[in-house]
């Protein structure tokens, strides 16, 4: 059974949530402070948190990027009552791994929260990919720049994965929404575009100039592999 996190400090969201989550099989955990999420979370470790961005003691902003910086990939999907873009990116780059816009769906939160959980099957073992300065160990899913390990979402990696997996081919955005998201068109083509972005800032030289993750223009992408 897997375990969630919930960090919710709306009686009645967090209530909402418990009920719905727990009638779906998952072992479902609730905390409505950041702060004391935060050491929740580290210390017993769920198998995904849904965060609320406004919490007491500590904001979920703050509670997102202290775990990543701390080395904790559980995938994070973060509740928020803001729809500006400039705060869906602000997530990304603090390592959220998915988006909810209060008010939702509870049946599109559960498959969201299933494509979360799932791992995407490999047809064949990968081996461990080396590119110039860039490393990818397809085994315990870290990536490396230069001998600096870097910090990457569970949904980076799984982009990135896709785009080794289909090296020097033009890759679009409904192919990533596809095959990374696990179904069609969520929520829109602007959120892969946000995911680039995020990937290029951590494995490229000079992102506005990237080497590796690369536009081809009214087509997608493609990841230049020499």
């Amino acid at each position: 059974m897997k375990r969630i996190l919930i960090i919710e400090d709306d009686p009645a969201i967090a209530d909402g949530l418990h009920t719905s989550l727990t009638n779906a099989n998952y072992d479902v955990e609730i905390e409505s402070d950041g702060r004391q999420g935060y050491t929740h979370a580290m210390t017993t470790p769920p198998d995904l948190i849904i965060l609320d961005l406004v919490l007491p003691s500590m904001n979920g902003e703050d509670v997102c990027s202290s775990l990543r910086r701390e080395g904790n990939m559980v995938p994070i999907l973060m509740l928020t009552s803001k729809s500006d873009e400039i705060d869906k990116i602000l997530g990304l780059e603090l390592g959220a791994d998915d988006y909810m816009t209060k008010p939702f769906s509870l049946r599109e939160l559960q498959a969201r929260i299933k494509v979360l959980l799932r791992r995407i099957p490999e047809a064949k073992p990968l081996s461990d990919i080396s590119i110039q300065d860039l490393h990818l160990d397809m085994k315990t899913h870290e990536v490396s720049k230069g001998g600096k390990k870097l910090s990457l979402t569970v949904r980076e990696f799984d982009i990135l994965r896709f785009f080794v997996e289909h090296k020097n081919e033009v890759v679009t955005r409904d192919m990533l929404l596809d095959e990374v998201w696990g179904y069609d068109h969520f929520p829109t083509t602007r959120t892969v575009d946000n995911y680039i972005l995020s990937l290029r800032k951590k494995i490229e030289n000079n992102p506005s100039e990237p080497e590796f993750l690369v536009t081809i223009h009214t087509a997608g992408y493609k990841f230049v592999a020499p």
